[in-house]
């Protein structure tokens, strides 16, 4: 079973951003959350991304790099792996194979037993990740659903990511991911900011992702979203 088939609840951070002043690294770690996978869309350098590795890695928690550019990528024995984002409806092919091709051109030290693709499908056109891969966010839930069942089959994806990046998503279309997927792990990342959100979406997917909330309102708020996702976790049956 991979690591990540049993989380509930990832924290994104941004290394481009700061945190709730008075707050660490060594808090959001505290909140309960699963693991941190750090990365962002603009803004991205090396130097931001290995502060932030360096620091969220002297806590016992798992840590990913989700890289928006092979400029962000960092090597460090303070993470355990990489998260590279395959973007299934991006209208700009960089975002499929091309980023991804460069990188392994002008890196020659990847991991590859640490390194994982996520199946990114991009829904809100107003975030940055959406313009900046030029993404086709005009899906209905039979879209997503043929989306999500093309990254698991034809690509062999064991992520696929539901993301509305600044916004909170529509149920239905997550819930078409959800029960369209066999095996593959369902995040769900875009507009969790409190108890009742996070139980909502976690309803539909198997591990939420909060980013903006612990920049913009801290650790509390991010423990709030833990406990929702731990709870729709426990009223959830087990898939015959």
């Amino acid at each position: 079973m991979s690591t990540w088939a049993d989380w509930d609840h990832i924290v994104k951070i941004d290394p481009d951003k700061s945190l709730v002043a008075g707050e660490t690294f060594e808090d959001v770690a505290a909140t309960g959350t699963d693991a941190i996978e750090i990365g962002g869309t603009t803004g991205m350098t090396e130097e931001k991304m290995a502060r932030v590795v360096e620091a969220c890695g002297a806590h016992d928690i798992p840590v990913y790099i989700e890289p928006s550019n092979p400029a962000s990528v960092v090597h460090s024995n303070r993470h355990d792996g990489y998260l590279i984002p395959v973007v299934m409806n991006a209208g700009d092919v960089t975002w499929i194979t091309g980023a991804h091709k460069e990188w392994i051109r002008i890196d020659d030290d990847i991991d590859w037993s640490r390194t994982f693709t996520e199946a990114y499908i991009v829904m809100n056109p107003e975030a940055s990740v959406a313009s900046y891969t030029q993404a086709n966010c005009d899906l209905d839930a039979d879209e997503v659903a043929a989306y999500a069942e093309a990254a698991e089959h034809l690509l062999g994806q064991e992520i696929v990511y539901v993301e509305y990046s600044g916004m909170l998503g529509d149920p239905e279309k997550v819930a078409a991911a959800d029960e369209i997927l066999d095996d593959a792990t369902l995040f769900y990342g875009g507009g969790i900011h409190d108890y009742d959100s996070a139980r909502q979406m976690a309803t539909h997917a198997d591990t939420i992702v909060v980013g903006d909330l612990v920049h913009d309102e801290g650790v509390d708020a991010v423990r709030e979203t833990v406990e929702g996702a731990r709870d729709a976790t426990a009223a959830t049956p087990p898939s015959e």
